[in-house]
């Protein structure tokens, strides 16, 4: 099969010239004009356009610019018989033109040009190819995530009411903290995830540890090592399990289960870990020993730096006057797949 070619030149012994160089070995299109090389190349999936620079109405550059997107896989090719040497590099560089041919050409040479365009005509579309199977990779992977973990949360809902309102605040305040600290999305919707799953296991390991009279630093690692048992079982979930697993860990290293410290427990870990003991000063199980605001935030700011990464304190107390009330955002969050799960 062969490549489609299209020269463009406003001068039409140049499309003649050109058009018996390539005529064996290619399709070959012409067009005299940047506006009817568009047309063209609305109808024709073209592999290779070379084109004069110096035309009316519109320029090579201007023409190449039009078209990359039409067609992103097309190799880009200028001829030129000026010197307008700040243009060109500018073209080169930003990936506009692949290679510029000063006029005269020599034909030889122009042939070797244009059987190397081919070679990255084609390295160009096995690259695109790659892309696409890994974008369709990616948002079928992320759906997958919201699937389970909306299938995950909604049996934490039937199970127990109050840790899946409870896992409903949590993931607010940290997808607060996350967009105040400017993760990607991806990140904070991976942390509104870890926030939705970080207590499913609750109920269940409170009554296996009361059984056999665990004390709370057993219990809390019984616990942190069940949930990472369980979302280790369902791969989609694989980004989200260390800030499960790792986020009762404490910054000065005290913590479990690894006894990390700082900047070695995730910062999402971080996030979840105050968003968390935050959520459960103003609203514990038992009401009746619920805190203020103000009371809750001097608690975790007395041990900002010991349990708590001193940075994401620092940052729950700028908005949370504001932004925070009785446990619920003010403020209305950015739309996002999970940070919106099971509302």
């Amino acid at each position: 099969m062969k490549y489609k070619l299209l020269i463009v030149d406003d001068e039409l012994a140049n499309l003649r010239l050109l058009d018996r160089l390539f005529t064996r070995d290619f399709e070959c299109l012409t067009a005299s004009s940047g506006a009817e090389a568009i047309h063209v190349l609305e109808q024709h999936d073209v592999a290779i356009l070379v084109t004069d620079q110096r035309m009316p109405q519109m320029t090579g550059i201007d023409l190449l610019r039009h078209t990359a997107r039409l067609r992103p896989h097309m190799v880009r090719i200028l001829l030129t018989g000026y010197t307008d040497v700040e243009v060109l590099v500018d073209a080169v560089n930003s990936g506009l033109v692949y290679m510029y041919v000063t006029k005269p050409w020599n034909n030889e040479d122009l042939k070797l040009k244009i059987s190397r365009a081919c070679q990255h005509y084609e390295s160009n579309k096995k690259s695109s190819l790659f892309a696409l199977a890994n974008d369709r990779l990616t948002a079928r992977l992320q759906e997958i995530k919201v699937t389970v973990t909306c299938s995950l949360a909604e049996m934490l809902r039937i199970r127990d009411e109050y840790a899946y309102d409870h896992a409903v605040r949590v993931r607010d305040y940290a997808s607060l903290i996350a967009q105040t600290m400017g993760l990607s999305a991806s990140d904070k919707e991976d942390l509104a995830a870890a926030a939705m799953l970080h207590d499913l296991n609750e109920v269940d390991i409170f009554s296996a540890t009361r059984e056999v009279s665990c004390d709370p630093p057993d219990f809390a690692q019984a616990h942190s090592e069940c949930e990472a048992k369980l979302l280790a079982t369902i791969p989609e979930l694989g980004t989200v399990l260390d800030s499960v697993r790792l986020h009762r860990e404490n910054f000065d290293g005290t913590g479990s289960p690894g006894g990390l410290a700082a900047e070695q427990i995730p910062l999402a870990a971080r996030i979840l870990r105050v968003a968390d003991e935050y959520d459960l000063l103003i609203q514990p199980r038992q009401s009746s020993s619920s805190l203020r605001h103000d009371e809750a935030m001097r608690f975790l700011s007395q041990r900002s730096g010991k349990q708590f990464d001193p940075t994401v304190i620092d940052i729950l107390s700028q908005f949370a006057q504001n932004d925070l009330r009785h446990g619920s955002l003010t403020t209305e969050m950015p739309p996002r797949s999970l940070e919106t799960v099971s509302s």
